[in-house]
């Protein structure tokens, strides 16, 4: 009974399958902007040059690296509940690349919790390095899978992927995972400067605007890709020139970066490089919306939030149980952020 009248309450103002494509959007995004410098952390941390150095960027994401996670193990668990024919297409057709993902989720878990079970050298260096290779692989296949649910792949009539593993590695895709990989170091190294200090600190100060350049030549090369072959993606923005504004706040966001760390600002610095990695999935969300997955050639094929979703039903019994539960997973997150603040101080028990 409840379910119903919530059902005929909020249906005739606004449609679940764009409510349900915005709240699977936001999970990925917190996913992204979390998750995002703890890989950028780990792609940068053979730059230590001290084993104290490796520790305290080991343990500037010690509190947090596992909980960030839950984003995107949560994201998959609202896309498959909400989207389940996307689901089931995406992770038939990217099967190897969700393994080989996966992977590199482990091996990165394993590295953080065994590195300083031991005090040998080599034993350390080992797992410094699968840490850096692990993160670098993590965050080049998000990239190479949000490059291909932008370009397109090839569906049938029924939602399954018809190309092979090889046709995922297409030039768009592939600069896309590198477009991804600069976008994560600028963000892990704004983080390291943030919870670090002393010669450290420095030392990665004068690296954040060799990211932001590295990013910003990968963005303008992708931007300029995505003009020149993907209409589908740019076609909104030209439908309704006001949303390019979202653009724009991305390019002002990414120009204080370095500002605010010439003020010596650094929280102000990790907010704005938070809020570009927002406006980016902004852009991305309005560009392939209403498609989830776009089918090759033409759109042929493609899966949208209205061919492709559970039931009204459905919906409308899941948006209530996440309005309940998202602000418990938010006062987690929140808590957790404000207990590990300030800089990093290592203890005996850490990393």
């Amino acid at each position: 009974m409840f379910c119903a009248l919530w059902t005929d309450f909020f249906t005739p103002y606004v449609s679940l399958n764009l409510v349900w494509f915005v709240l699977v959007g936001i999970l990925f995004t917190g996913y992204a902007v979390l998750d995002g410098f703890d890989l950028g952390v780990g792609m940068l941390d053979l730059l230590g040059k001290t084993d104290t150095d490796r520790r305290i960027l080991y343990n500037s994401i010690g509190p947090v690296w596992d909980g960030n996670e839950v984003w995107l193990v949560t994201g998959g668990g609202a896309l498959f509940a909400a989207f389940p024919v996307v689901y089931a297409g995406v992770f038939s057709g990217f099967y190897i690349a969700f393994m080989l993902l996966l992977f590199a989720i482990i091996l990165r878990a394993v590295a953080i919790e065994f590195r300083s079970k031991e005090e040998m050298i080599w034993w350390r260096r080992l797992w410094d390095y699968a840490f850096c290779f692990s993160s670098f692989l993590s965050s080049f296949l998000i990239g190479v899978a949000i490059g291909n649910i932008a370009y397109g792949i090839p569906m049938d009539e029924q939602g399954n992927y018809m190309g092979s593993f090889l046709d995922l590695l297409n030039p768009y895709s592939l600069w896309i995972g590198v477009t991804t990989v600069a976008l994560f170091l600028m963000h892990g190294c704004i983080y390291a400067v943030l919870k670090t200090e002393g010669d450290l600190q420095k030392q990665f100060r004068g690296y954040i605007n060799r990211t932001i350049i590295f990013f910003i030549v990968c963005y303008a090369i992708s931007a300029g890709m995505t003009l020149l072959y993907l209409d589908h993606m740019v076609q909104v923005f030209k439908d309704y020139p006001p949303l390019s504004l979202v653009m724009l706040v991305n390019m002002l966001l990414i120009a204080n970066i370095p500002r605010e760390i010439h003020l010596g600002k650094e929280f102000f610095a990790f907010l704005s490089s938070c809020g570009a990695m927002i406006s980016l999935m902004v852009i991305f969300g309005l560009g392939i919306f209403p498609y989830l997955i776009y089918g090759v050639p033409g759109g042929l094929n493609s899966l949208d939030v209205y061919n492709s979703s559970s039931s009204q039903k459905t919906l409308s019994i899941m948006l209530l149980i996440a309005i309940m539960g998202i602000p418990l997973v938010l006062a987690y997150t929140v808590s957790v952020y404000w207990i590990f603040r300030g800089k990093v101080k290592l203890g005996p028990e850490s990393y």
